[in-house]
């Protein structure tokens, strides 16, 4: 039996992450769009994503959160990180919101 079957994985711990900047700009195809997000992680190991809400119907601003996840014990240092998304699937009828920890920021998009 390998060794990383007898351990369990080390738990991590997800949860949202503020932002500095962001912004919509056109993606490679035609009426296609890209999230670029950035900002200053607290922890040096923490891997920062953007995660579209779940809805029922297409909200007029489709929520997309900033979140960190951070495997294991965090390292105490800070550093900068810039993730990106695409919109295609996850546009509301008016654009999208993007959601930090403590900031919002909604984008009208065609």
């Amino acid at each position: 039996m390998s060794e990383d079957s007898t351990h369990p994985p080390p738990p991590s711990s997800v949860r949202p992450v503020d932002f500095e900047e962001a912004r919509v700009v056109p993606g490679v195809a035609p009426d296609s769009f890209i999230l670029i997000v950035s900002g200053t992680k607290p922890y040096l190991n923490m891997k920062v994503e953007l995660s579209p809400l779940v809805y029922v119907r297409q909200p007029e601003h489709w929520g997309i959160e900033v979140t960190g996840s951070l495997p294991g014990v965090g390292l105490p240092a800070t550093a900068p990180y810039t993730v990106s998304l695409s919109l295609d699937g996850v546009l509301g009828t008016e654009g999208i919101e993007v959601i930090g920890a403590r900031n919002r920021r909604t984008f009208d998009v065609p």
